[in-house]
């Protein structure tokens, strides 16, 4: 088992998350043809609860094995590094067993807890997932810890493979037994994913255990450390992290009992509200993850320069980065966010081109409310990453909270109003995060002391902005009634990237260094350089 380099490796995970995220999200547009917004309903009731188990098992655990057998390693104590991992995999073990039959046996409660009673088999499906994920996770970390991150990268891209195919089989072959089989049905998809991920590290491990045995023999000289005290020292870890993930799981539990039981309470049936929570999860919070691709790989760059600034002491290069992080995230978070509201009813009839028309038109005005969530969300997940390189986790963490119990408060007032209903749960999302976005500017510009101009970091964004949506308008406007609703959407949107862009290095909104942060961007930068586009 060769070493990589940490860079080598961030890149192999970073590359591996993006291709599941977009593999995810594609799934999910595929998964709303065969299950209309009603069973998507069906399908999206059951994983705030999947991801909030998951979360507790899983979560923090995986960071602290790696980080402790790569110390453990570091040292020359492999031995102590393997104990690490095998008690982490007992407790593993037992969280599965614990969570699977806690979610099998108590289906039937949960269902009629968030008001969604035929979700009942979607429940059901995802017991096998919630016994295989944790045991992946745990040999995930050993991995990470021996810095090696192609058997996570492989074992992320076969669970998401087998996850989609799997579903999207089941799925289709099981329409004509009612949607609610049809959505257990797809939701198995994640079980099939989380055995087929498990095979693959297991099989890893297994190959690869001579050469663990030797390694372990020769660090037998060193004392064995310990159970009770190897597993405070896990618990130290995980237990921070796995509080600051659970917040948004916990949010999304309480969300989805609340959107349903509220959406009732004003007149809807049980399948209506159900359609109209699937029109808002399935379908508008599916194309809002799309653009968050390039945003996490933006935060994933920040940790690690910021943490590296940081232990150097280098305050000038933090207070650089800083500026520079947030002003590329604003060039993400608000063409997005405008782009969607601008065409939000178009993309939804080109992407679900199926569905009904009034679903078309409502998950449209779903999806441009929720299109201003990409504004802060993404602010959120970049200065998140900054405060974790600050080495302060715990501030985003009390940050995201408050914004959580904001949208809790939030969503159960509007939702129960007639005439605002499905649309107060988009508008909480996007207050939520508003909330946890200007919270954690004020802790970053309390902890850096950055100061951030306005023109470069605002007006000149803005500006790229309004040309963009205004060019992206009259695109549209003017080439819906000779190509049709289709190709005008599709021929607006290349109009406003090409738009947004040329803005952009017109006005000077984006330099050399800013494109250091992003995927591949140093090579753009060259080339458009080369051709004369951007300033140095």
């Amino acid at each position: 088992m060769s070493k990589e380099n940490f860079l080598k490796g961030a890149a192999i995970l970073s590359i591996a998350g993006i291709l599941a995220k977009i593999l995810g999200s594609v799934y999910r547009i595929t998964l709303a043809y065969a299950l209309t917004d009603v069973g998507m309903g069906y399908y999206q009731t059951v994983y705030p609860l999947y991801n909030l188990l998951l979360t507790i098992s899983t979560a923090g655990f995986p960071v602290a094995v790696a980080k402790l057998v790569a110390e453990k390693r570091a040292l020359g104590d492999c031995r102590g590094a393997h104990k690490i991992f095998k008690i982490t995999f007992i407790g593993f073990l037992f969280a599965g067993i614990t969570t699977s039959l806690f979610v099998f046996f108590g289906a039937g409660s949960l269902v009629n807890l968030v008001g969604n009673t035929n979700a009942y088999y979607s429940y059901i499906a995802l017991t096998p997932a919630l016994f295989f994920v944790p045991i992946m996770s745990a040999f995930r970390g050993y991995f990470q810890g021996r810095q090696t991150m192609t058997p996570t990268a492989l074992s992320q891209f076969v669970e998401q493979f087998f996850r989609v195919s799997v579903g999207l089989l089941l799925a289709f072959q099981l329409l004509n037994r009612g949607l609610p089989i049809a959505a257990g049905g797809a939701t198995f998809g994640a079980s099939a994913g989380a055995i087929a991920g498990t095979i693959v590290v297991v099989t890893i491990y297994l190959k690869n255990r001579k050469k663990i045995k030797e390694e372990i023999k020769r660090g037998s000289d060193y004392p064995i450390e310990k159970t009770t005290k190897v597993i405070k020292r896990i618990l130290s870890i995980a237990i921070p992290i796995t509080i600051g993930a659970a917040i948004v799981p916990i949010m999304n539990n309480i969300d989805v009992a609340i959107v349903m039981r509220r959406l009732q309470s004003i007149g809807f049936t049980e399948a209506e509200a159900s359609g109209l929570y699937g029109r808002l999860s399935g379908y508008a919070q599916t194309l809002i993850n799309f653009p968050q691709v390039l945003s996490i790989a933006l935060a994933m760059s920040l940790v690690p320069a910021i943490s590296d600034a940081s232990a150097r002491k280098d305050y000038n290069k933090i207070r650089r980065i800083t500026r520079s992080g947030v002003r590329v995230t604003l060039l993400l978070g608000l063409p997005s966010a405008l782009g969607l509201f601008i065409l939000a009813t178009p993309i939804i009839k080109l992407i679900y081109f199926v569905s009904d028309p009034e679903v078309q038109q409502s998950a449209g005005s779903i999806l441009q409310v929720l299109s201003f969530s990409l504004i802060f969300l993404t602010l959120v997940q970049s200065l998140t990453a900054i405060l974790q390189g600050l080495g302060k986790p715990m501030v985003p963490v009390k940050n995201l909270a408050i914004g959580a119990l904001v949208k809790v408060i939030l969503t159960y007032i509007l939702t129960g109003i007639r005439t605002i209903g499905i649309n107060g749960a988009a508008i909480s999302t996007v207050t939520a995060y508003l909330v946890a976005a200007i919270l954690n500017f004020m802790a970053v510009k309390k902890h850096t002391l950055t100061k951030f101009g306005f023109t470069n970091v605002v007006l000149k964004p803005v500006t790229a902005v309004l040309v963009m949506t205004i060019l992206v308008r009259l695109s549209y406007i003017y080439t819906l009634s000779i190509i049709g609703g289709r190709l005008a959407t599709v021929l607006s949107i290349l109009v406003g990237v090409l738009a947004y862009g040329l803005s952009l290095l017109i006005l000077g909104a984006i330099t050399e260094r800013d494109f250091e942060l992003l995927p591949a961007g140093k090579k753009l930068a060259k080339l458009l350089k080369s051709l004369g586009l951007m300033r140095n």
